[in-house]
């Protein structure tokens, strides 16, 4: 807080003078996480100065609260779409699809609807045919979720997802018993499009910094490959299946689960 003196900023943080100044001046080097968060409040640091703060001091900056409900900036949206030949989705750590180009419609067309990674691969019927590598899929998508729930252990979308799959699909179940955690790699990816063929494509995994729980995926093929024709062809407006469009996790949530039945599912 600027124009504070030493000892104004001791007392508003509530802390003795003498202990700050041994803080201020490098003597005090292990400060507890209650006297960061006291000095965050008294100093009325930002995010990026709290974290910065954190690290300074050796701890770990503690965890932005997520909101139940995920909302995508205009300008990823933007982002998204600015990609026009790779398909491009932004998801969030319940693999909720929040944002998805035209050519991520395409691509996942086969299936009813763009909503959430976890939902297709369990309680999507035509989910076997369309990723060919279903179990390798499925143990992938397992290992995101458990993964997930170590970051947002409270989120209660995530565990109405997690509860949905359990309910619907007994594959779903038995893989979570393992208890496998894992985050989103880079191993190539197979999908299945009717129109197409077979593609093979990696996938890159870009952080969105002013959203933690969110991610931009782009798939990409090998360039000069089979797939990278294939894909280029899905590209192609006349294409059939480009009407997938994501319901939201709001409405998935309440639905009742399909009859049923990744590396991370993207």
């Amino acid at each position: 807080m600027a124009g504070l003196r030493r000892e104004e900023v001791a007392v508003v943080a509530g802390v003795n003078v003498d202990y700050y100044t041994r803080l201020e001046q490098g003597r005090e080097r292990a400060p507890s996480s209650q006297m960061l968060a006291a000095l965050v409040r008294a100093l009325l640091l930002d995010d990026d100065a709290r974290d910065h703060l954190y690290r300074l001091a050796g701890n770990r900056p503690p965890r932005r609260p997520l909101p139940e409900l995920s909302t995508v900036s205009p300008r990823l949206v933007q982002l998204v779409h600015a990609h026009t030949e790779s398909p491009a989705i932004v998801l969030d750590l319940a693999l909720d699809v929040l944002a998805a180009n035209r050519l991520a419609r395409a691509l996942y067309s086969p299936l009813r609807e763009l909503d959430n990674l976890a939902r297709l691969t369990f309680l999507e019927p035509r989910a076997r045919d369309f990723y060919p590598q279903w179990t390798r899929n499925a143990h992938a998508v397992v290992a995101n979720l458990r993964h997930a729930t170590g970051v947002i252990p409270d989120h209660s979308r995530l565990a109405r997802l997690i509860e949905t799959l359990a309910e619907g699909s007994a594959e779903f179940s038995a893989l979570w018993a393992g208890h496998d955690v894992r985050a989103k790699s880079r191993a190539p990816k197979q999908f299945h499009h009717p129109d197409v063929g077979i593609l093979t494509l990696t996938y890159e995994t870009l952080e969105v910094r002013a959203s933690p729980d969110q991610q931009l995926i782009v798939y990409q093929a090998e360039p000069g490959s089979v797939s990278a024709e294939r894909l280029a062809l899905l590209a192609r407006p006349t294409v059939a299946g480009e009407t997938a469009q994501p319901v939201g996790p709001a409405q998935w949530a309440v639905m009742p689960p399909s009859i049923t039945s990744s590396e991370p599912v993207m």
